[in-house]
């Protein structure tokens, strides 16, 4: 830790920013359209604002975010959880990182056979 930098692990930034999304999904879905059905609701837009914001410093800007900005602007598309699915793409993206044969060697290298004749 230097100059009072706290390091979070990639592990916890993705759970962080899953329970983040989760949240929002779960305020967006269940709790903001019980107060004010209908109306255009400025608590939504600026909850996928903060909650953008935070993703991207947890994760880093990813093109999946941006559908979960431009759903809200359809009707009945915004009843999808797109930000849990956003972190979920990304997650699933960060997983499949490609092996190369040559990394693979470096990383556990064999015993030398002797040259076949």
């Amino acid at each position: 830790m230097a100059l009072g930098i706290v390091a979070i692990s990639k592990r916890s930034r993705f759970r962080l920013a899953m329970i983040l999304a989760i949240l929002a999904d779960a305020l967006q879905l269940l709790v903001f359209p019980i107060f004010i059905e209908g109306a255009p609701q400025p608590a939504d837009d600026i909850l996928d604002l903060v909650i953008g914001g935070a993703l991207t410093y947890l994760l880093g800007w990813h093109w999946e975010f941006l559908p979960s900005f431009l759903g809200k602007l359809l009707p009945g598309v915004d009843l999808v959880p797109f930000w849990t699915l956003a972190v979920a793409n990304v997650y699933r993206k960060s997983r499949q990182t490609p092996i190369t044969i040559e990394a693979k060697r470096e990383e556990s290298p064999t015993k030398t056979s002797p040259p076949r004749s």
